[in-house]
């Protein structure tokens, strides 16, 4: 019910037939209850008795119809009801809009713009050269590829049962498993396309391969026959497909020209694109916390399901000590630019708040969701810092790692 608005609840009474009929009215939703004593109203009335309260006065403004019948008592009309039939329905469409907006992962793909992003700011330091309309086609294909990714892990996963309980699961939203499936691989095609166009117009077959390694792993990690991801494989095949695949791929894409007859890999590439897969790689393993009672109910032997969650927090803060050791150690070594390692020490405080929230909430089954998504900032954050240091080396004359 709701509250009264006001301070008191203005109350009349009137005597008929030895009857008493107490009226009770209730501001904006009114809750109006009758009772009555006696052999009165033997039949159903309608009176005309709907006030409007200002202070002490009262004034009719409407018609309500009640009915009262000997010795009983009735709410009239069940206002209640409706309120929380509306209440309800309101939670239910914004709990599907929430739904929705997981089942889109729109943060995940940070994972197609951060190793392209990287690998073309290493291309930049090494030869000054940028292309828009590559980076751009690039872009949109490996969003395509990402959407392969996650729609074929949900129709897989569903196939399996692991998905069975997941709200926010393609499959279960849609209602379909065709459906899905046929998206993604329609996505994967345009988006290897788009690959294949670029590697054709940069004149680079070497970035094409290790791009068509890095979607093998993709598939390898969840697709039948291989489902490498059930023999808790995913974070090995992650840290390949992003790190050293991709983002080296993207550098020789971007970097080379038709006449460039061989860009060389060097020191700095093959360091920022180790650090791009360790990060990306955390967000694959935060990612199990939230789900380790279904992995285990379909044999899924995710990292966590072998290590439990108390381990699994140590993993995590072990995984972001090294990201930062390692960033440090290539920079003392001059493999990275001085600028790359101070503006990636900047993310140290959000490093800090994953390993924090982790360790706080690994056995918080409805906190712990949110782990992959502030490894997902870690992530994001650390990638635009390496870009900003190699870019900003460039600009400043000091390239290095050749």
């Amino acid at each position: 019910m709701l509250p009264p608005l006001t301070t008191a609840t203005p109350a009349s009474s009137c005597l008929a037939s030895g009857g008493a009929i107490r009226r009770e009215y209730f501001t904006k939703h009114c809750h109006i209850s009758r009772s009555c004593g006696g052999s009165c109203f033997p039949k159903t009335s309608r009176c005309s008795l709907h006030f409007n309260f200002n202070g002490r006065t009262c004034s009719r403004i409407g018609r309500v119809k009640t009915r009262c019948l000997h010795h009983q008592q009735h709410i009239v009309p069940n206002i209640t009801s409706d309120i929380s039939d509306g209440t309800r329905q309101e939670h239910n469409d914004v709990l599907k809009a929430t739904l929705i907006w997981r089942a889109i992962k729109l943060p995940i793909y940070s994972v197609a713009l951060v190793p392209l992003t990287v690998g073309g700011a290493a291309a930049y330091l090494q030869t000054g050269l940028f292309s828009a309309r590559r980076y751009i086609v690039l872009l949109v294909s490996s969003v395509l590829i990402i959407t392969w990714l996650n729609l074929s892990n949900d129709v897989y996963d569903f196939d399996t049962g692991a998905d069975k309980n997941k709200k926010e699961s393609v499959v279960n939203l849609v209602g379909s498993r065709s459906e899905p499936l046929i998206a993604a691989y329609l996505s994967l095609a345009i988006g290897f396309i788009g690959l294949s166009w670029v590697s054709v117009d940069a004149g680079s077959m070497r970035s094409l391969i290790l791009l068509a390694f890095a979607i093998f792993c993709g598939y390898a990690y969840q697709c039948p026959p291989f489902r490498l991801s059930y023999q808790g494989l995913g974070e090995p095949l992650c840290f390949a497909a992003f790190g050293p695949f991709a983002t080296t791929a993207f550098y020789l894409l971007l970097g080379s020209t038709s006449g460039t007859i061989f860009l060389p890999l060097t020191r700095t590439v093959l360091s920022s694109s180790l650090l791009v897969g360790l990060t990306t790689s955390l967000i694959l393993f935060c990612s199990h916390f939230h789900q380790v009672e279904e992995d285990i109910a379909v044999g899924k032997m995710s990292p966590l399901v072998k290590m439990g969650t108390e381990r699994g927090s140590m993993v995590v803060k072990g995984a972001v000590f090294a990201l930062y050791s390692l960033l440090f150690v290539l920079g003392l070594f001059r493999t990275l630019p001085i600028t790359c390692i101070v503006l990636c020490a900047l993310t140290l405080p959000i490093g800090k708040l994953v390993v924090n929230f982790v360790k706080e909430n690994h056995e918080d089954k409805g906190k712990i969701f949110m782990a992959k998504y502030y490894s997902v900032r870690l992530h994001a954050l650390f990638g635009a810092a390496m870009t900003a240091g190699l870019v900003s080396a460039r600009i400043l004359g000091k390239p290095v790692g050749v």
